[in-house]
């Protein structure tokens, strides 16, 4: 994963939002439980988290 510069979570929707640091790209991750939130936010290696738990399962949307 290319390094996430920031990240934002709104339970109410229950959208992740990724901003990364090379493209400077905003993704929005779609439907994402706020318990798969809470452990991305507290995991160390938030690169091998979002890869293992984010990428490739949740429908996502790039944000222009």
């Amino acid at each position: 994963m290319p390094s996430a510069r920031k990240f934002d979570y709104d339970p109410n929707n229950r959208v992740l939002s990724v901003w990364f640091v090379a493209s400077g790209k905003h993704y929005e991750f779609l439907d994402v439980p706020v318990e798969t939130f809470t452990a991305f936010k507290a995991a160390f290696a938030k690169g091998r988290y979002f890869n293992d738990h984010v990428r490739n399962r949740y429908a996502f949307r790039l944000v222009t």
